[in-house]
């Protein structure tokens, strides 16, 4: 799909990626940006950045995605593309709390689970419409230190993948857009703490913009491509871990180590 024209919903887009999506969607000429995010005052300095609208919403919050639906079909008749960019990071392993597993699961898989519900009708109707996941190169291989978002990310993927293969030959199209290492808070301000997993990401290939991001999703959409690597290496990885687990799962240990010696 092209941007141009389009009306795109971004959530989490008062910073980070999503603010990066939501300037990148403006500048490609989209005919509506709504910037959603819970940080009200963060989703109006973007929108009024990009000329967009601003929309405070809680991803967690069922009835406040279809809200939120709801409003961008009132004010624009239709949702091009629907961004389900917020998520959150733990940098816990098992011992994370059970409240902490919910809330990472809510945000980084049951949000996407609420969005689709809520933004699918209206697509479907008009035969025409598209989701893009963001999710992590963790929804693909790993990251150590971190239980809870492996995990999220991980269903994240699959969900994307279900979602494809359910509404691809109804006119919906499905991204999921899998990067490792990217200079956003939720990398950066646990590696400013010395979190381990922060470190094993870091580490695991090179850090890039959210802007090399929203560019790697541009092109993507463009090619109507499922999977979007803004880390091309990632490719290979993901397929050494398939011709042999064994051997990637030694060599993640490896890297562990090195990290944290």
């Amino acid at each position: 799909m092209q941007l141009q024209d389009a009306v795109v919903v971004v959530t989490g887009a008062g910073s980070g990626i999503g603010a990066a999506l939501a300037r990148r969607a403006a500048a490609e000429g989209a005919a509506a940006v709504v910037v959603s995010d819970r940080d009200g005052t963060a989703a109006e300095r973007v929108a009024a950045e990009v000329g967009g609208t601003a929309d405070t919403t809680d991803v967690t919050d069922e009835a406040a995605v279809a809200a939120l639906v709801e409003r961008t079909l009132a004010a624009h008749g239709r949702v091009d593309l629907f961004c389900c960019n917020a998520g959150v990071f733990s940098g816990e392993g098992l011992e994370a709390p059970t409240a902490v597993w919910e809330q990472v699961f809510a945000v980084n898989v049951l949000a996407h689970v609420y969005a689709a519900r809520a933004v699918l009708p209206s697509m479907l109707e008009r035969g025409s419409g598209h989701l893009l996941t963001v999710a992590s190169a963790a929804g693909l291989l790993t990251t150590p230190g971190d239980a809870p978002y492996s995990v999220t990310k991980h269903g994240a993927v699959a969900l994307a993948e279900w979602l494809a293969v359910t509404y691809g030959d109804r006119g919906i199209g499905v991204s999921v857009v899998c990067p490792l290492g990217v200079a956003t808070p939720l990398l950066m301000d646990p590696l400013e703490q010395g979190r381990s997993a922060a470190a094993v990401v870091a580490a695991s290939g090179r850090v890039i913009t959210p802007e090399d991001v929203a560019q790697a999703v541009v092109e993507g959409l463009a090619e109507d491509r499922f999977l979007i690597l803004p880390h091309p290496e990632v490719a290979t990885y993901w397929a050494q871990k398939a011709a042999d687990p064994e051997r990637w799962l030694a060599g993640v240990r490896r890297l562990v180590r090195s990290t944290t010696a």
